[in-house]
């Protein structure tokens, strides 16, 4: 679990950790608790997981998500389940059943973590309105990741197009001849002041400094390139050298090869 990037949403004054796994979000059980009760959040949960409609809930859900289920266990448990003697945690859930929407883990993201389907559910058993926060609030957090998702897409789009116009440049402008001059390329009838009055969307500064440090690494990878580029150059010009004067000849290459026997 340390191994995963860990965020954290604010939740009526209450900080809530979540983790991804395997591409989905799982919510601490532990921070949320914390809302009820700060000083034994664990006491929380294992008195939600003492009631008969949670161990239903957890088995149904579990069902249809996971096919390593045990129902066997799970039933024993329903049917222990509401007795004063009943007693589940977190983790003996786990190690019977081999659930997977539950999570629980020591050291720096410890604390038990579940499937957001069942932190919605144990929000809703601590507090129906605190539930409707955490449903908000997760909402942005995985709104914000996508976005970012897509930013990273469109710069690395626009970076190849970027490429794209130095590959072509080059071979403009060192391989094939000039057809037209800069005047006749020009673009008629833009003026400076029709420039200067565009209306364009700035984002925000959280973007911009994103935008910015990915157009540093950017232009980075293109000096580099520029570097192999004039290599090239450097290369193609002491061929054309050694063509011109002689040194290699281009007579043996053009010369179609003779059929065997002819």
């Amino acid at each position: 679990m340390s191994k995963n990037k860990k965020n954290t949403i604010e939740v009526q004054i209450t900080s809530i950790a979540i983790v991804s796994l395997k591409y989905k979000g799982y919510i601490s059980l532990t921070y949320i608790a914390k809302y009820r009760n700060n000083q034994e959040p664990f006491a929380i949960i294992n008195n939600w997981m003492r009631g008969r409609s949670t161990i239903e809930f957890l088995g149904l859900w579990e069902k249809l998500s996971n096919p390593d289920f045990k129902p066997l266990e799970f039933e024993r448990f329903k049917s222990e389940a509401g007795d004063n003697y009943f007693v589940l945690s977190p983790q003996r859930w786990v190690e019977s059943t081999h659930a997977i929407g539950l999570i629980s883990k020591s050291g720096r993201y410890g604390g038990t973590y579940a499937h957001k389907d069942i932190a919605f559910e144990f929000a809703s058993w601590i507090s129906s309105e605190f539930k409707l926060y955490l449903i908000k609030e997760f909402q942005r957090l995985k709104y914000d990741e996508n976005r970012r998702i897509s930013l990273k897409w469109n710069l690395n789009r626009t970076l190849s197009k970027l490429n794209y116009r130095i590959h072509t440049d080059a071979i403009k402008a060192h391989l094939i001849p000039v057809l037209i001059t800069p005047a006749q390329a020009a673009q008629p009838n833009l003026f400076q002041g029709e420039i200067e009055n565009l209306q364009l969307p700035k984002p925000q500064i959280e973007e911009q400094q994103r935008i910015a440090d990915f157009l540093d690494s950017s232009e980075a990878y293109i000096n580099r390139f520029q570097t192999t580029l004039r290599k090239l150059r450097s290369l193609k010009t002491a061929l054309m050298q050694d063509l011109l004067t002689g040194k290699k000849r281009v007579t043996p290459m053009l010369t179609e090869p003779q059929e065997a026997g002819a």
